[in-house]
């Protein structure tokens, strides 16, 4: 005859590992789709002005940005006066024609109707600098611009 073997109480089973694949394509889908990348690094303070009438744009793809401002203090050997960043490089009013230029042969020329130019200028920023920037998107025929704020009330600091 055989006996009967008594089991061992004590401890819990292990850990079944076969849904773990599962739990990592999940992590994976979800970081892909709640992550977005910076389009550049400001090397610049961009402390945007407040307005109380403003308008969304929808169509982020058709803009291209130009950031003015101060150097941030991490580039102070780029000195204390207005700058003027395009893309990830500071540059200068006369560099604007082939940002311009070189952002429309980036798309294809249907598109180029719908090319706006937002202009995002630190609300320390001097006219002068302004008005040069203006200036040279209109000698490259940029007519469409869009000055880029925060919502708020403009007399409030």
């Amino acid at each position: 005859m055989s006996r009967f073997k008594k089991k061992k109480s004590g401890g819990t089973p292990g850990i079944s590992t076969a849904s773990l694949p599962d739990i990592v394509f999940m992590l994976l889908f979800f970081f892909m789709t709640a992550t977005t990348m910076k389009d550049s690094d400001l090397m610049i303070e961009n402390r945007l002005p407040k307005a109380d009438q403003t308008a969304k744009l929808h169509k982020k793809q058709y803009i291209m940005y130009i950031y003015a401002g101060k150097p941030k203090d991490g580039y102070k050997s780029l000195g204390s006066s207005d700058r003027i960043q395009l893309n990830d490089k500071i540059s200068t009013v006369a560099d604007l024609r082939a940002f311009v230029i070189t952002e429309r042969a980036a798309r294809n020329s249907q598109d180029e109707t719908y090319l706006t130019a937002s202009l995002k200028i630190d609300k320390e920023v001097k006219m002068g600098l302004v008005q040069d920037i203006k200036t040279e998107l209109r000698k490259v025929d940029q007519l469409k611009v869009n000055y880029t704020t925060n919502q708020g009330n403009p007399l409030d600091r």
